[in-house]
């Protein structure tokens, strides 16, 4: 029997503000909050900046990394 983590799903409309976990914790920072979106004229993600909650240390990402569920947990664990 295989294990095989499906991809996290998510959407454009509700990403801001939403909260993930990082694997693996990096300098303390585990839990995040997705901060800034920006969309372009076809409303397509071209910006998404993260904030870790220990610290309020701010990070632009690809938004699809959130995507991986190898890097990122959605909500906080």
């Amino acid at each position: 029997m295989v294990n095989r983590q499906s991809a996290n799903r998510i959407s454009h409309k509700s990403l801001l503000h939403s909260k993930w976990t990082k694997i693996p914790v990096l300098n303390k920072e585990k839990h995040f909050i997705v901060s800034e979106l920006e969309f372009n004229e076809d409303q397509t993600i071209i910006r998404c900046v993260i904030q870790a909650v220990i610290n309020r240390a701010e990070y632009e990402i690809n938004w699809r990394s959130l995507k991986d569920p190898k890097q990122w947990l959605i909500g906080w664990r």
